[in-house]
């Protein structure tokens, strides 16, 4: 048994240098980022493109924040499930009560049942954009945009390697549910990865319409779960890349309970091994973060029962050094995205003792949350999404096989938590 705490009690030491060492090279790019100034001539004519279900907790700020871009040529264009969706309401009294003349609600006329609901949203709204549009812009019913959002995303495109542009979302926990803050804990690191690996973000993107042509993305999506995850691997074989943007990393302040959590990690997982382009590295991370401390936890209680001190001694020496890591990285993460987070004039996470003895209690339960939803993952093939059945068999075999129209009922009860 002291071999095998040996190996633990290395491997959290190293993997915790590895995290550590990758988060910072994540910092270091985001203070080192500097946004070009594009003058408004040389801005071309963008579609922003938002597919609504359900009244998401910030919709209405999301909506206005969007009709209030300061870029010189754009549209709005809102995709709804259907007229008697609640979002439809929220989506036309936002547009009136800025009286925008730049914006225009359509319900979703096909249901495809191959892909999912909002690629098919996705699909139509491009379809029905004229060749006067350069650029077409994707943004969730969760994001809450700044006033230069659009330009930042749409300035990067000029390269004509980038095919594509990105920023990401960060949440900010609240005492109310351990689920919002196992979410943002789990969120830290997947941030950083999604900025190594190139991955998109479908709540804030851009893409040039003549990279979806040439793509052929409009085809893939058709057959599709999601619009996001595969666009590294299409985009690469043109000799095209994703780019990040530090200036795009959007707070979310929505709320989020356990069995909520759950829900959403394993279709996010099931969805991530279907397109992720590097999704072994996913498995090798999953077995560093969660295999290796929960292993330490129980060699640790199995050395006590045996009496072997040491054993037990070298365990809990290793595991709290590598749990108080971990805070401290999700602290240094916190205070260096805090200069990105100010700037949209939006207030950060309020670092108290009692919220920080909090996050250290949630590393162990994101761990084992994160471990149950990958395990469940394995083996599911139907998820649920906003009331939406998929029957999922592969990365283009997908089946919508059951759909109702959104209404008032299936808003949750507390108006901050996601849906």
């Amino acid at each position: 048994m002291k071999e095998l705490a040996i190996f633990l009690s290395k491997s959290l030491l190293g993997w915790l240098v590895i995290q550590m060492c990758l988060s910072l090279v994540f910092l270091l790019y985001v203070r080192t980022w500097r946004s070009k100034n594009i003058p408004d001539e040389q801005l071309p004519k963008a579609a922003v493109i938002i597919c609504l279900r359900g009244a998401d907790p910030f919709l209405p700020n999301c909506l206005e924040a969007l009709l209030q871009q300061n870029y010189p040529n754009y549209d709005l264009k809102v995709v709804v499930d259907s007229q008697d969706d609640p979002a439809w309401k929220i989506a036309s009294d936002s547009i009136d009560k800025l009286a925008a003349t730049n914006a225009q609600i359509n319900h979703l006329r096909v249901i495809r049942h191959n892909c999912s609901l909002k690629c098919s949203s996705l699909i139509q709204a491009i379809s029905d954009l004229d060749d006067s549009y350069q650029v077409v812009a994707l943004a969730d019913a969760d994001t809450i945009v700044h006033p230069h959002w659009l330009r930042e995303l749409v300035s990067p495109l000029g390269d004509p390697k980038i095919g594509a542009t990105t920023g990401n979302r960060w949440y900010v926990p609240t005492n109310r549910y351990w689920g919002s803050l196992v979410r943002y804990t789990g969120n830290i690191a997947t941030v950083v990865q999604m900025y190594l690996f190139g991955i998109p973000w479908g709540g804030t993107l851009a893409v040039k319409t003549e990279v979806l042509r040439q793509t052929g993305l409009l085809e893939k999506w058709a057959q599709s779960f999601g619009e996001d995850l595969m666009m590294p691997n299409v985009l690469k074989k043109h000799g095209l890349r994703v780019k990040f943007v530090p200036s795009l990393i959007m707070v979310n302040r929505e709320e989020c309970d356990l069995l909520g959590i759950i829900e959403y990690l394993q279709r996010f997982l099931l969805y991530s091994r279907l397109y992720h382009p590097q999704w072994l590295a996913i498995v090798s991370e999953a077995v560093s973060s969660i295999l290796f401390p929960t292993l330490s936890i129980i060699v640790f209680l199995l050395s006590l029962g045996d009496a072997q001190w040491d054993v037990a001694g070298l365990l809990l020496n290793s595991y709290s050094i590598y749990t108080l890591g971990l805070l401290l990285l999700m602290l240094v993460m916190e205070i260096g995205l805090q200069p990105v987070i100010c700037a949209q004039g939006q207030p950060g996470t309020q670092l108290s003792v009692a919220r920080m003895g909090k996050m250290l209690l949630a590393i162990p339960l994101t761990q084992w949350v994160y471990g149950l939803a990958m395990l469940s993952s394995v083996w599911i093939s139907t998820v649920k999404w906003r009331g939406i059945i998929y029957r999922i068999h592969s990365h283009d075999d997908i089946r919508l096989v059951e759909y109702h129209a959104y209404d008032f009922l299936d808003q949750p009860i507390d108006s901050k938590m996601s849906l």
